[in-house]
């Protein structure tokens, strides 16, 4: 259950339902069962449910709840926004079978209800709501009534999870079959409430034509390739991660990084820096080895020992050519690597205003050979092997690949597809993207994750997790999941210095999981 699926995918999938003999009269029908359930399963019979319809599939799935509901002892209202006899298709069928009464809906239908359902618009409304749309909406939102809505709260749209208008904010909200990015991504995410998805027919082998790259990140995607010790395995053997510390001032981010490599499962962890920041990392760290290597020539001799096999650079580093040229350093390696932070908007400082060129995504790279440009880094990633792992927040992200258009799902897929490297846009909805157009969306990280340097450690535990041999697009996804779980496990108050420590008590949970 874990693919997504955009409104075109799913359209399909109701089409290739209809292929192999279920008619979209029975999903339909199934639907709106479903959604009366979740009415009954909220009320008690006797409570007043209002139902408002719309002029689409939606309105018919509304038809057959309120039609379920009046038998199972609720008292509806049915109010929809249009005309009855304008329907087509199955929602004029359903709406012949409804034996009650008809109104035209309008805001004071929302007086007296206990419960409402939401099944005016659908996943797929192009255009922002507006006129007696948008004032049903803004009065079902100051109800305070619980809300059920159909596939997703009217207004939302269901690919990108964007409101461009008013949008229905639903208490529940019952989809069918699969979710959409719509309900993962933010805003659709809080605007959805609790998303329940219901089985109403379609077989689960209309996905093997559909193909779907999209998924909302769970250990369901990642769990087979996830690294589990051996019992006769040894620390060489789980990879040696390598972190580039900042200047002297700035050597806590590197520390927290290499804490999430070794708590990852690293078998090794180095923190390397000039002589000065070697000092300070020295006093503070004991299970994880420093040396002091700084400078490109020196970093990349110290990384042609093939047991440093992944390395990360960027989490306090400090922005500028240095930092670049340690990066095309590493780069030459062949080391996993993770781009985070200042290692990434080092490739940004090179844009004079002579040099600019606009590229075909929007963004904007240097003419100039010797200066660093995000030109520069994706030529440099395009000519390795080894993988590439960059981990922006929304600010790193724009400084390097500039104003994409498309959604937080597009952007991070253009993105990944124009570097080469897989792409992790942080955020509470992180999105991580390959360059072959897999994407996972992540759901789990609590409010409480927004905390300085808790981005330091994510890229730690995704170097760890490669370290060990992980694929690097699972890697990142495993990372990013780890990294919420960790961060709920621990609760309110959390400090990037928890996250290490609160993993080991989510991957003995998962260990036990993927053994029963």
């Amino acid at each position: 259950m874990t693919e997504l699926l955009t409104t075109l995918e799913m359209a399909e999938a109701d089409r290739l339902a209809a292929t192999s003999g279920i008619s979209p009269e029975t999903l339909m029908e199934n639907a709106g069962r479903a959604v009366a359930d979740a009415v009954i399963r909220r009320a008690v019979r006797g409570t007043t449910v209002v139902v408002f319809v719309g002029p689409g599939h939606n309105g018919g799935d509304g038809f057959v709840a309120a039609r379920v509901l009046i038998k199972q002892g609720f008292e509806v209202r049915l109010a929809i926004l249009g005309d009855v006899h304008a329907l087509r298709g199955d929602a004029a069928t359903m709406a012949s079978r409804y034996q009650g009464e008809i109104v035209q809906a309008s805001p004071e239908w929302v007086r007296g209800a206990g419960v409402i359902v939401d099944a005016l618009y659908g996943a797929g409304l192009s255009r922002p709501l507006s006129g007696d749309a948008a004032n049903l909406v803004d009065a079902i939102n100051a109800s305070g009534v619980p809300v059920i809505s159909v596939d997703v709260p009217s207004g939302l749209d269901g690919t990108s999870g964007k409101a461009n208008g008013p949008v229905v904010q639903a208490t529940e909200c019952i989809t069918f079959f699969r979710k959409k990015p719509g309900h993962v991504l933010l805003p659709g995410r809080s605007l959805c409430g609790a998303v329940s998805v219901a089985d109403i027919g379609i077989p689960t082998t209309v996905l093997d034509d559909i193909a779907p790259k999209v998924f909302e990140n769970s250990p369901a995607v990642w769990r087979e390739n996830f690294p589990r010790p051996r019992l006769d395995s040894h620390k060489y053997q789980r990879g040696h991660v390598v972190v580039v510390s900042g200047p002297p001032d700035q050597t806590g981010a590197a520390r927290l990084a290499a804490r999430g490599a070794l708590r990852a499962g690293a078998g090794l962890v180095t923190v390397i820096g000039t002589p000065a920041a070697t000092a300070i990392n020295a006093t503070h760290l004991t299970a994880i080895m420093v040396q002091s290597v700084s400078g490109p020539r020196a970093i990349d001799a110290f990384l042609r020992d093939a047991r440093r096999n992944a390395v990360v650079i960027g989490p306090g580093a400090s922005v500028g050519p240095n930092t670049a040229a340690d990066v095309c350093a590493i780069l030459q390696s062949s080391a996993a690597v993770v781009l985070d932070a200042d290692a990434l908007t080092s490739f940004s400082t090179g844009l004079g205003a002579a040099d600019e060129v606009r590229g075909g995504f929007g963004f904007l790279v240097s003419t100039a050979e010797d200066q660093p440009s995000p030109c520069m880094l994706f030529r440099t990633i395009a000519a390795r092997q080894a993988p590439v792992v960059m981990t922006p927040h929304d600010g790193e992200f724009k400084k390097l690949f500039g104003d994409m258009p498309g959604c937080k799902l597009d952007r991070t897929r253009a993105a990944a597809k124009l570097s080469g490297a897989i792409v992790v846009l942080k955020g509470p909805d992180t999105v991580v993207a390959a360059p072959d157009g897999r994407a996972v969306i992540n759901s789990n990280a609590p409010p409480w994750l927004a905390t300085a340097g808790s981005g330091d450690v994510l890229s730690g535990l995704i170097a760890g997790l490669m370290a060990q041999g992980m694929l690097a697009f699972e890697a990142a996804c495993a990372g990013v999941w780890l990294h919420g779980a960790a961060a709920d496990a621990f609760g309110p108050g959390l400090i990037a210095e928890d996250l290490p420590e609160s993993l080991p008590r989510v991957l003995r949970a998962l260990y036990e999981q993927t053994t029963h």
